[in-house]
């Protein structure tokens, strides 16, 4: 089979693979579509991890083969694939952290090497603790593949907004919109509150506007703390949710956020950067500063709910799509993004 194997930094290579071996309880699956998230990126752009590797998982695609121990799965079943299932049962599982779970983060799906996802691949084998522990969805027959790709990232959203405790009638401020700020602005709105955006793109602004948003500003515009005021009363956002990596971005939170609110952190900062702040803004304002990483096993079932009932528009969200051997491509699209590049999906070759 083929896949786009990571060979080092900037190093990717479309080559022959071996087919993946299961297991007599691990499922084969032939990827139909895979979408190209932030994380695989910053893997394939950073030395964070030894090659050579398979990344990859945001995925949809059809059972192709299972062991002869699998049971409820069938050859041809359509079937969301998520690489991230907590052991439940760790001091961090039954806390509900479940993005803390050295289970979870042990990356078990591979199309070979060290399991690293296996998305960008032809083929990927799932091991036998995601099979049986919900680590396979299964697609609804009026739900394209695509679609079903944005379960995983919706996902990881969904967690935000529920861990900022977002409820009907707040306005939440949404820094970014790129795809993860679009998703943010069509789960707030879902939710019953009124999300208000910011980005530096002017066609961002109004994509961020025909998905809900009530408002939407250049994040330079210096008059925002005063705009977001007028439009609460003179209160301000009850929550931001952070969804771009900038310093910048966290002080107009603060100064936008009102007193008793939330800020949320969801996109990765480079670790280099360090912000200073006067603890006493957070003590006076009673200010809430919150993370969110990755998905949440507690939600997955309302993730996969809210793709397939097409309760938000993930179509919407889709700018371009590449065969997969075109990832390098795809990836330096990402990267220096024109006005109109949102969600960028990939299909392997027997798609």
């Amino acid at each position: 089979m083929k896949a786009q194997v990571f060979r080092g930094v900037n190093q990717l290579s479309y080559e022959d693979v071996p087919l993946p071996e299961i297991g007599n309880d691990e499922v084969l699956v032939q990827i139909r579509v895979v979408g190209l998230c932030q994380s695989d990126i910053k893997k394939i752009k950073y030395p964070l991890y030894q090659p050579p590797r398979i990344f990859g998982h945001e995925m949809a695609g059809t059972i192709a083969a299972v062991g002869d121990q699998v049971k409820h799965w069938t050859v041809g079943d359509r079937v969301v694939v998520l690489h991230h299932i907590p052991c439940m049962h760790c001091a961090y599982c039954l806390n509900e952290n479940f993005s803390m779970c050295d289970v979870y983060k042990n990356v078990t799906t591979t199309a070979g090497f060290t399991p690293s996802g296996g998305g960008f691949a032809d083929y990927v084998n799932v091991p036998g603790h995601i099979v049986r522990n919900g680590g396979l969805i299964a697609i609804p027959d009026d739900v394209t593949f695509e679609q079903a790709s944005f379960v995983e990232p919706t996902n990881c959203c969904l967690k935000a907004v529920k861990k900022a405790q977002i409820a009907p009638g707040q306005t939440v401020l949404v820094t970014g919109a790129g795809p993860i700020g679009l998703m943010f602005i069509m789960l707030v709105k879902h939710f019953g509150a009124r999300a208000i955006a910011t980005d530096l793109i002017p066609s961002r602004i109004e994509k961020a506007i025909s998905v809900g948003a009530e408002a939407a500003f250049d994040a330079r515009d210096p008059e925002l703390s005063h705009k977001i005021q007028a439009m609460t009363g003179g209160m301000g956002a009850d929550v931001t949710l952070l969804a771009v990596p900038s310093d910048k971005a966290f002080f107009q939170a603060l100064d936008c956020t009102r007193k008793g609110g939330k800020i949320l952190f969801f996109a990765e900062f480079p670790d280099e950067l360090e912000i200073p702040i006067n603890p006493n803004l957070l003590y006076r304002r009673e200010i809430d500063l919150m993370g969110s990483y990755s998905s949440s096993y507690r939600v997955q079932a309302l993730a996969a709910d809210i793709v397939f009932n097409h309760r938000i528009d993930v179509d919407a969200l889709i700018s371009d799509r590449y065969p997969l051997q075109e990832l390098a491509a795809a990836v330096d699209q990402a990267i220096a993004p024109t006005p109109e590049t949102y969600k960028i999906l990939l299909y392997p070759r027997n798609s």
